[in-house]
């Protein structure tokens, strides 16, 4: 039985607006011993075609649809069930570190049953101008011509605004903690580890390892 059909998963959520910088954040967490980092985009790179799962994901994406949330989170845990199968994620020792998911409040009301989100990071930029330079650059660097457009850009921020950012509210004042991402991924990153630190469910786990 998969641990998940057990307990629900230790998680820290990474969220901010498109250009906050949540990908180098939580790629450089995951890259410490006791975190698992999975951005959204792997659950769907990671996809078999020839699964039931995956002929659900060409029928919605051959016909230019989002996926719907439910799917959405079969995927996740498909992919989550996967990685801890070969052993990559441990969920019995490790924390999980998602990036991207959930996407929206409803993707967050079915996602409980399957994770217990310990702490919410939440990137702050509130200069929107600053942003948009972030993305322009990242997409020119990457030769995503069209993502570099103004429309496509501000298109992305409004999404997030009317989607993914009332998950703050979701998850309440008491499990989130707003971190300026306006600064060096180093200074970023220190004020990650200190929220992280600070947290009961980390001492505890220090503890149980340092036994």
């Amino acid at each position: 039985m998969a641990f998940d059909e057990l307990h629900r998963y230790r998680t820290f959520l990474i969220l901010g607006a498109p250009g906050s910088g949540k990908g180098t954040i939580g790629r450089t967490l995951g890259a410490l011993p006791r975190f698992f980092y999975m951005a959204c985009g792997d659950v769907f790179r990671s996809l078999d075609t020839r699964t039931e799962l995956g002929q659900k994901f060409v029928e919605y994406s051959s016909r230019g649809q989002l996926v719907p949330d439910d799917v959405t989170v079969k995927f996740w845990r498909a992919h989550l069930n996967a990685r801890s199968d070969s052993h990559e994620f441990k969920p019995d020792i490790d924390f999980l570190v998602l990036d991207g998911i959930p996407r929206n409040v409803s993707q967050a009301a079915l996602m409980e049953d399957h994770i217990d989100v310990l702490h919410v990071l939440h990137l702050s930029c509130p200069n929107r101008q600053e942003l948009i330079k972030r993305i322009r650059k990242r997409a020119l660097k990457e030769n995503r011509m069209d993502d570099a457009r103004d429309d496509v850009i501000q298109e992305r921020i409004k999404t997030y605004e009317a989607e993914t950012k009332p998950l703050l509210e979701f998850y309440g004042p008491g499990r989130v903690t707003d971190i300026d991402a306006l600064r060096t991924p180093a200074e970023v990153m220190l004020d990650v580890l200190q929220a992280i630190i600070g947290l009961p469910a980390w001492k505890q786990q220090s503890v149980s390892v340092a036994a």
